[in-house]
């Protein structure tokens, strides 16, 4: 019986030290803190959304897939883009072309 808790000790010491030594080799998860509340890293210009910054979008995972308010964010701006175009485009066919002011991509 002794013999079992000496292995048992034993496996449980060199467990411990392959942990460390892993830790510090490896690091010790130094990862970049959580974002403060009410804030995200999903980014879209002020103005003159393009098709390529849809679909660079990225939304932060969350257990029960991408979190909802980014998401909501996303498409209501996606949806006042489509409203100022239809809205030109409504104008233009009118008429009444106003040329929209872009701002400078570079």
């Amino acid at each position: 019986m002794l013999t079992l808790l000496l292995y048992v000790l034993i496996i449980g010491l060199v467990a411990a030290v392959l942990f460390l030594l892993a830790s510090a080799v490896f690091g010790r998860s130094e990862e970049l803190g959580p974002l403060p509340e009410g804030t995200t890293a999903t980014v879209l210009p002020a103005e003159g959304i393009t098709g390529a910054d849809v679909r660079a979008l990225r939304f932060q995972q969350v257990v029960r897939g991408y979190k909802a308010s980014e998401v909501d964010w996303a498409l209501a701006k996606l949806a006042a883009r489509i409203d100022e175009l239809q809205l030109a485009l409504a104008e233009a066919r009118a008429g009444d072309w106003v040329e929209p002011v872009t701002p400078d991509k570079k």
